[in-house]
């Protein structure tokens, strides 16, 4: 059974390709068109997916869709407008965007030329498959929170086995939690549905606690009138309409009377001022009280001792590292490509499952599955470039590691691109872990990032515990957690201001080549811990190509690269 998944029509496009329900190729359209987050179909995702698997479009048994576009008609627009005489409005204004959704099976054949059966799924459903199947466990809580599925904004169910049973869909658009957060992503002057977690690195730095200038009541009292938890449903929030207006109109996000409390949005660009700090902690406070409310209702009352998180939400590392310490679980799982990108994966094993009765989900933590180059197109990519290059072969790692301990910035570049946002050790720029001014150099001269984005520590993973206060494997750099005050001082350019560290364990067996580096240069330093940050700059994605790699290390400010066991050097 051989089941391409693709997700289209909002950010992060992307293509899955399963066969028999095995994970081969997973791929982001944002990688190849250079457009971070984007939008476009995902044509040449689907292309390598298939280069990748070596079949043709014509191999291929199903095309499933994460999204159910009848329904998000049916839901979003026609039922809404009945409801609300502003929803007409917003239904005529996106009449070209609704006749898209109804033409979604033509363009996909369109641009496939795929004749078979097209199948299409709930995206929160495909969110909840996308990480309890991967998960490994055999019975878990599942939760997804994102912007908005079809209508839905959050979804809560139980896996068990082969089967996802929903037990609570009541949250729906406009009461959402990704959204409001996308929105006061746009307030702090930031881009929406892209740089949602450049508020959550901002938030430690602020107090929740504090009266807003002007007021009587804290940021969070603010916050928690405009997030508010049903009184006769717990798992049912509600965004309080007074303070919003993106139900109704565009580009606007906030009504008058938030704008009256809190002033005017930040330029972008413009100073951030202790305002826009506390603003951003009373935001993730708010998050964090929710959802955790929420988790330990369903806990008690399901006595499930495993947690599988997914949706955009589920990208909130900080959020997720203090559902981990409340300890009520024995492990939660959060798949890399929570976000939107990671719904082509749920929605290959919806229709594996539904489709093959002798399937078995397995444990799969290895999402390096995107586009790779063997050492032949890299050795002519060198070529081409004309800069100095040597091959060392197995002695690569400790080579890196020499440089690295010696303070050198070195872009690592290896095999199959990372599936989501985060890069966890084959399209990675490194340094290490200390001084703490190595954290300022990169942010300011090789990123371009504003001042208080932090760093993630890589650790190999038996050394994990030595190092950070955590009570499991955090494969996926999707768990913040704190650093162990015996080793914190060993490793000051990887730890935010809160002492929180957003920490990847790096297993021998799913990536050696990067376990064998970070092992290299133990063996140097006697700390097993390096820095780990993706191989790109702020607002490009993540690289793609070994091209990519030689472009992007020629114009920024990166010693070395390493291409597979090849050591480049600027001229």
């Amino acid at each position: 059974m051989k089941i391409l998944g693709l997700n289209f029509g909002g950010h992060d496009t992307s293509a899955c390709l399963t066969i028999n329900g095995n994970l081969i190729a997973a791929c982001e359209e944002e990688r190849y068109n250079k457009e971070k987050h984007t939008r476009q179909f995902p044509e040449q995702a689907i292309k390598d997916c298939l280069k990748i698997a070596n079949l043709k479009i014509k191999d291929i048994d199903i095309i499933s869709y994460s999204n159910e576009p009848l329904v998000q008609i049916r839901e979003k627009y026609l039922r809404l407008a009945l409801q609300n005489n502003e929803r007409i409005k917003v239904l005529l204004d996106d009449i070209e965007r609704i006749k898209g959704l109804y033409n979604t099976e033509h363009l996909i054949r369109q641009k496939t030329g795929f004749k078979k059966k097209i199948e299409f799924l709930s995206h929160h459903l495909c969110h909840h498959a996308s990480t309890f199947y991967p998960s490994g466990f055999k019975n878990s809580l599942i939760v997804s929170y994102d912007g908005m599925g079809e209508i839905h904004s959050s979804l809560f169910g139980v896996g068990t086995g082969k089967k996802i049973q929903i037990i609570h869909e009541e949250n729906k658009y406009p009461d959402s939690l990704g959204l409001f957060y996308t929105a006061m992503t746009y307030f702090l002057g930031w881009k929406i549905y892209h740089d949602e977690g450049i508020i959550m690195g901002l938030a430690p730095y602020g107090n929740s606690k504090a009266i807003v200038p002007g007021g009587k009541k804290t940021y969070l009292d603010y916050f928690r009138d405009i997030i508010q938890i049903d009184k006769q449903d717990i798992l049912k929030y509600k965004i309080n309409s007074q303070w919003i207006s993106y139900y109704e109109q565009r580009n606007t996000w906030f009504s008058e009377k938030f704008f009256s409390i809190f002033g005017k949005p930040r330029k972008p660009g413009s100073k951030i001022k202790t305002h826009h700090k506390n603003l951003a902690a009373a935001l993730q406070d708010r998050l964090e009280e929710v959802v955790i409310k929420q988790l330990v209702y369903m806990q008690k009352k399901t006595k499930n001792k495993y947690l599988c998180i997914s949706g955009g939400v589920g990208l909130n590392c900080s959020l997720n590292g203090k559902i981990q310490d409340l300890k009520i679980f024995k492990e939660i799982f959060v798949q890399p490509a929570s976000g939107d990108a990671g719904v082509a994966y749920g929605a290959c094993i919806l229709s594996e499952l539904k489709n093959n009765k002798k399937f078995k989900p397995k444990k799969n933590l290895d999402f390096y599955k995107g586009y790779r180059d063997n050492n032949f197109k890299i050795k002519q990519n060198l070529k081409k470039s004309k800069l100095k290059y040597f091959d060392h072969k197995e002695k690569i790692f400790n080579v890196t590691a020499k440089l690295l301990s010696k303070g050198k910035i070195i872009a690592w570049y290896q095999d199959g691109a990372e599936f989501g946002p985060r890069a966890l050790g084959n399209r990675s720029i490194l340094a290490k872990p200390f001084p703490i001014q190595i954290k300022d150099h990169i942010n300011k001269n090789v990123k371009f990032r504003e001042y208080f984005r932090p760093f993630a520590p890589a650790v190999i993973e038996e050394k994990l515990y030595d190092y950070f206060e955590i009570g499991q494997k955090s494969p996926h750099m999707l768990i913040a957690c704190q650093a162990k005050k015996s080793n914190a001082h060993k490793i000051p350019a990887v730890i935010h201001v809160d002492n929180s560290c957003r920490v990847q364990s790096v297993s021998k067996k799913i990536n050696y080549k990067f376990w064998k580096l970070i092992q290299e240069f133990d063996k140097i330093t006697k700390i097993p811990v390096i820095l780990n940050t993706s191989f790109n700059i702020k607002g490009e994605p993540i690289v793609n190509t070994s091209e990519d790699a030689i472009r992007c290390f020629r114009k920024y400010n990166i010693d070395y690269l390493v291409l597979g066991s090849n050591l480049v050097k600027k001229r």
